[in-house]
């Protein structure tokens, strides 16, 4: 295992990507289903509201929902949306006011492939293979080209309304993982077989949004080694195959719980992102980081900067309270949906939480 960095992190410095970009702290607001927008997956004034006090709140980065770039792509309502035009004006007016609290402002790049809602778009989902017991649709081959190229627009619209950068989803049983996986791809094609013709999709959305955005926009890609058909090992390659590549600035990875170990090995799943060459690439983990102890924690291992979720619907200002109290933990669940409204959810956020075990009283 490569020897963490040994200079400790302080939460409260500041991180500066390849790209040029900086983020004036080491928290970054997880980009978190919230159903608040339109039906048309326009922005809607409660998503506007919830994102912007996290960016009051003084988190670093301020990261949207996972954002569809297919209208077919879309898995539930109120889906925020960057797949058309008619997104653009309200994205402007979200990125605008994240950056008006010195954060950056990034869009998650996002497709549901096979998990697609088809009473929500009216049409079949569609995967990397047919999938019989989602009624999913294998992609053709020029269906996957147009599956990059949408990628690539919404990257390009994101970059026209003013965010920072963007973040490319592939975490999460998703479209992408659907086409990493074993599992779920069964493809003949050059999309289909060895692991380099399953990840081919990532690394051309990637390259794509990297030659049509340029050097200065920040990239990210999200991937998960565990669940949903993905294979620890496969991951990390993958990984370790980003980062030489040049093109992204920060790999987020979503780790469910950053203290456990890992199913395939007694290496934490920590120690699995500490064990990369990261070269000039900038990492972050989420997974039940819930306090300044576990911040620092993380930090400790040689991650650059922490990604939080559940803290941050319960702490609009996570990152102002542990900077200030080291010792800080985050408020016990159930919380009173009165609570919930006070931290900027809206009673659509609310309920949507209740499918939360414990979360509500």
């Amino acid at each position: 295992m490569r020897t963490p960095d040994k200079k400790k992190l302080d939460p409260k410095t500041s991180v500066t990507f390849a790209c040029g970009k900086t983020m004036k702290n080491r928290f970054m607001l997880a980009p978190l289903t919230n159903k608040q927008s339109h039906a048309d997956g326009t922005l809607s004034d409660d998503e506007f509201h919830w994102l912007s006090i996290r960016a009051k709140g003084q988190f670093g980065l301020v990261m949207t929902c996972a954002t569809s770039i297919q209208d077919g792509g879309r898995c539930w309502p109120g889906q925020l949306g960057i797949h058309s035009d008619v997104h653009i004006a309200g994205h402007k007016r979200l990125a605008k006011e994240i950056q008006k609290y010195g954060s950056l402002a990034v869009v998650q790049l996002h497709h549901g492939g096979l998990r697609s809602d088809e009473k929500l778009t009216g049409t079949q989902p569609v995967s990397a293979s047919d999938i019989e017991k989602y009624n999913a649709r294998g992609l053709t081959t020029q269906e996957v080209e147009q599956l990059r190229d949408d990628f690539i627009a919404g990257a390009v619209r994101a970059q026209k309304a003013g965010y920072d950068g963007v973040e490319v989803h592939g975490a999460h049983g998703y479209m992408i993982t659907q086409f990493i996986s074993k599992d779920t791809n069964h493809r003949t094609d050059q999309y289909g077989g060895s692991l380099e013709n399953r990840a081919r999709l990532l690394f051309e959305i990637v390259n794509g949004i990297r030659k049509a955005c340029g050097p200065t926009f920040l990239l990210g890609v999200r991937l998960s080694p565990e669940r949903f058909g993905m294979d620890i090992r496969e991951i990390r390659t993958i990984s370790q195959q980003l980062i030489d590549s040049g093109n992204i600035d920060f790999l987020d990875l979503s780790l469910w719980d950053v203290f456990k170990s890992s199913e395939v090995s007694e290496q934490s799943l920590l120690e699995f992102t500490t064990d990369l060459d990261k070269k000039d690439v900038k990492i972050t983990v989420a997974g039940k980081i819930t306090g300044g102890k576990a911040v620092q924690k993380v930090l400790d291992a040689g991650v650059h900067f922490v990604t939080i979720g559940k803290a941050a619907i319960l702490h609009h200002d996570f990152p102002v309270k542990v900077m200030e109290n080291p010792e800080f933990k985050q408020v016990q669940t159930p919380v009173s949906e009165e609570y919930l409204s006070n931290e900027g959810l809206s009673p659509t956020f609310i309920e949507y939480m209740k499918s939360w075990e414990g979360f509500v009283e």
